[in-house]
């Protein structure tokens, strides 16, 4: 089991979400791109961190 870390940062607001773009490790591609987020759930958060946990 494998697992990452991922950061993001506020790039949008839209009417019912905040839409994230990934912070890539440098010299990486990025793995998820962008996220978007319910406000309800966001609130005035300007960062996020994800972590996803790869199953084999």
């Amino acid at each position: 089991m494998t697992s990452q870390t991922i950061k993001f940062e506020i790039e949008k607001e839209t009417k019912n979400s905040i839409r994230y773009k990934e912070v890539p490790v440098e010299g990486q591609a990025p793995i998820v791109g962008s996220l978007y987020v319910q406000k309800w759930f966001a609130g005035t958060a300007k960062s996020l961190e994800v972590t996803i946990e790869k199953k084999d």
